[in-house]
């Protein structure tokens, strides 16, 4: 039996050094870092290796090191963005790269700490955000190298499988993401926008037959919010709503239109738009009322292109004169000969979380005025900024200057 390659030099039992050994062409799957001596040499252990998340929510992506001497600063990166780096080589702090610009944070950063934990959080997660981060700091006397690897983080979403693909008399439905989720969710489906079931299993229940009105959708019980896009069992001519936008951000006393397309596939014998927040006004707080009844917006709401009885096409709310307390989640909701579309499915998040990426729901903020703040002074004044960052939360945080995306006024239409 051969004996273990050994190093080629003998190393001296100084105690701040690590030491790892892996083969080439498996970097990834390198060994445990060592202590020459005792246990309380310099490294970093990352507490989790891969990270399966969902589009829209957030992620804590931590380790443990030990610096031994004070460490002077600290920082977390994605070899992903070296091309947006000043030198490919010197790795750049995620919280001043601008694709991560409001969305990243280090809750337990404490400096000139010889050792401890450290987090990064990512908020509001976007596909392109699956990469690898890892961790680097700095002492008095080394600096912690990068060739190691971190934690990897894949971001997906939901989406409803139909198989057979051609006509059937059962179908089955199944909840897929492009990786497996970390603890044993349960799934949820809806079924016209009503939650139907709840299950261990990502299958649906039951077999479901190839009708062209059904549209069913699905997603995991605490994230509500980040189902999947509704999908037709059979062509594309199933009951469904889908949003034009998400979220929207405009100023007090200001106007806006909050618009969807729906398809009744049978002829619309009654719709209307309701908000959630209202529904402690409703005689049954299961039973949404139309919002143009509402005293509340008495004067400020209507529909624009609304004609009844039609089978699909977009539909508008219209709310004039807003307040700060107009701030809130708006549905759209119809009623065919056949079916009632469900107002189940959720958005959940609060004016100043984060977004999620289906277009199930919609919901609309209400600036008083928008300010840029400038980083860890809380000043701020009125100016111009990027549709990214007023779509983040409101709270506006720029320089003022136009981007690709478009300025403040293009977003809000004035």
């Amino acid at each position: 039996m051969r004996a273990p390659p050994l190093s080629t030099k003998t190393q001296s039992p100084v105690t701040i050094d690590s030491y790892s050994c892996g083969v080439k062409g498996h970097e990834d799957l390198h060994s445990p870092t060592v202590c020459v001596s005792g246990q309380d040499c310099t490294r970093v252990i990352y507490t989790k290796r891969r990270i399966c998340v969902l589009k829209g929510s957030s992620v804590d992506i931590s380790c443990t090191y030990n610096g031994y001497y004070p460490v002077t600063s600290s920082l977390w990166f994605s070899p992903k963005q070296s091309g947006r780096w000043k030198d490919t080589l010197i790795p750049e702090d995620l919280i001043t790269d601008p694709e991560y610009a409001g969305r990243v944070e280090y809750p337990d950063q404490e400096s000139r700490r010889s050792r401890g934990p450290s987090t990064l959080r990512i908020t509001d997660l976007r596909e392109e955000d699956s990469a690898e981060y890892k961790f680097r700091f700095t002492t008095s006397d080394i600096q912690w190298g990068y060739s190691l690897p971190g934690t990897v983080l894949t971001v997906t979403g939901f989406r409803v499988d139909v198989s057979p693909k051609e006509w059937s008399n059962s179908m089955t439905l199944t909840c897929i993401s492009s990786c497996p989720l970390t603890g044993n969710p349960t799934y949820i489906w809806y079924k016209n926008g009503q939650h139907v079931d709840e299950s261990s299993s990502p299958q649906y229940k039951d077999s479901v037959s190839s009708n062209y009105r059904d549209s069913y959708s699905c997603g995991v019980k605490g994230h509500e919010d980040l189902h999947s896009p509704t999908v037709c069992v059979y062509s594309q001519d199933c009951s469904r709503v889908i949003y034009t936008k998400r979220r929207i951000c405009v100023l007090k006393g200001s106007s806006v239109d909050i618009s969807c397309t729906y398809n009744g596939y049978y002829p619309v014998t009654s719709s209307l738009w309701f908000s959630p927040k209202q529904s402690g006004r409703w005689k049954d707080t299961l039973i949404p009322e139309d919002l143009i009844t509402d005293p509340e917006y008495a004067g400020r709401v209507e529909y624009p292109d609304q004609e009844s009885r039609r089978y699909r096409g977009p539909f508008t709310l219209r709310i004039t004169d807003l307040r700060e307390e107009d701030s809130a989640e708006y549905k759209f909701r119809f009623t065919t000969s056949d079916i009632q579309w469900g107002s189940d499915i959720q958005w959940g998040y609060s004016l100043l979380e984060q977004l999620s990426q289906s277009q199930e729901t919609g919901r609309t903020s209400v600036l008083h005025h928008p300010t840029v703040s400038t980083p860890g002074t809380g000043r701020g004044s009125p100016l111009c900024c990027s549709e990214i960052q007023l779509t983040q939360c409101c709270h506006l945080t720029c320089s003022g200057k136009s981007s690709k995306r478009g300025t403040f006024y293009d977003l809000l239409h004035i």
